[in-house]
């Protein structure tokens, strides 16, 4: 016998467990991973067919089932998430409940705001809560749409929110405005003596493992409540997995779990989409009887997570043309509800 047959003979049942090994790591990612395997490359196809989408991450029971940028971003790569911003700021708004800075939702704003209240043109406005600005039922003219770009050039965006003509009575219809998040970011700051980003960065990113750049701030220094923060689809990954479970994240508590339910119950809806919408987080029917709660941000950023599946999807995008020009939304929402809950059902739990 020959120096290799006698090499491969004595070695077989060695190369043979290396055989087996190298079948097990070479199983695509997601087959043990919560999802039937079939349906979800079909999913993940469709996924890749969507020029405008930037990244895709999808997990379930905090294990990733898939994860890829396209057009040359990385997982890693801060991004702009738009009005996710406001879910990040209604998080901060619970965690200053709970830590005692704030009363409750029911809080009104009024005296937070005094002077500027008294200068404000509607009396009206003593009635606005805390929780009416997180769920977009201050009954003021909205800041957001046609109305942003004059709103962010005034010299000070505080008073100019609460300077808005009713076009509702507080706790009445929806009316979606990033004024409203920006006076909660300004009640942050005015009942803790620091700033919006000093506080996300202590009660989010540090327990969360995430970093939180600086973004855009008001003439008074105030950081933009609701929209322009950055953050990377891993770490947005991550403020997802905060609420599917229930504020707690590896182990650590960091929301109160009742204020994760507070935030994920229907007090109103969108006009626009005719989703629910909770404190900072939309709400939505996806079939089989699922339901998600979801942060949006303009031109398709979403954190999308199902409580009832374990399912939390992270999803940026192209922002350079709206949603509602070219379905694109509808396309997304086609791969939430046609694609992965239908993975996850026939996976079972």
């Amino acid at each position: 016998m020959g120096l290799v047959s006698r090499f491969l003979s004595g070695c077989g049942a060695a190369i043979f467990v290396l055989v087996v090994l190298f079948l097990i790591t070479a199983t695509p990612v997601h087959a043990d991973r919560g999802f039937d395997p079939g349906l979800l490359d079909k999913a993940v196809a469709q996924a890749r067919s969507l020029e405008r989408l930037n990244s895709l991450i999808v997990a379930r029971d905090g294990k990733i089932a898939f994860a890829e940028s396209f057009h040359g971003r990385g997982l890693d790569t801060p991004v702009n998430i738009k009005s996710v911003s406001k879910s990040v700021i209604a998080a901060l708004v619970g965690i200053a409940i709970d830590r005692g800075l704030l009363d409750g939702p029911d809080q009104a704003i009024d005296l937070l705001f005094d002077p500027q209240v008294s200068n404000a043109a509607d009396g009206r406005i003593t009635g606005i809560t805390i929780g009416n600005l997180l769920s977009m039922q201050a009954g003021l003219e909205r800041t957001s749409g046609r109305n942003y770009g004059r709103w962010v050039q005034s010299d000070n965006w505080v008073d100019h929110v609460l300077s808005r003509p009713f076009v509702d009575v507080p706790g009445g219809g929806m009316l979606y405005s990033t004024g409203n998040s920006h006076l909660l970011s300004a009640i942050l700051t005015r009942v803790s003596g620091r700033s919006t980003l000093a506080l996300a960065r202590e009660w989010l990113g540090d327990p969360l493992g995430i970093d939180i750049p600086a973004w855009d701030r008001d003439p008074q220094g105030i950081y933009l409540g609701g929209n322009n923060m950055a953050m990377t689809p891993r770490a947005l990954l991550r403020f997802g997995e905060l609420f599917r479970r229930g504020g707690e994240y590896e182990g650590r508590r960091i929301l109160p779990e009742s204020w994760v339910e507070a935030s994920g119950a229907p007090r109103t809806r969108s006009v626009f989409s005719g989703d629910g919408y909770g404190y900072g987080w939309f709400l939505r029917n996806v079939g089989g009887g699922h339901t998600a709660a979801y942060a949006r941000g303009f031109g398709g950023q979403y954190v999308i997570v199902i409580p009832t599946l374990a399912i939390t999807v992270v999803v940026t995008s192209d922002t350079d043309t709206r949603l509602r020009v070219d379905g694109y939304g509808d396309s997304l929402w086609s791969l939430i509800e046609d694609g992965l809950v239908p993975a996850a059902m026939a996976a079972g739990r």
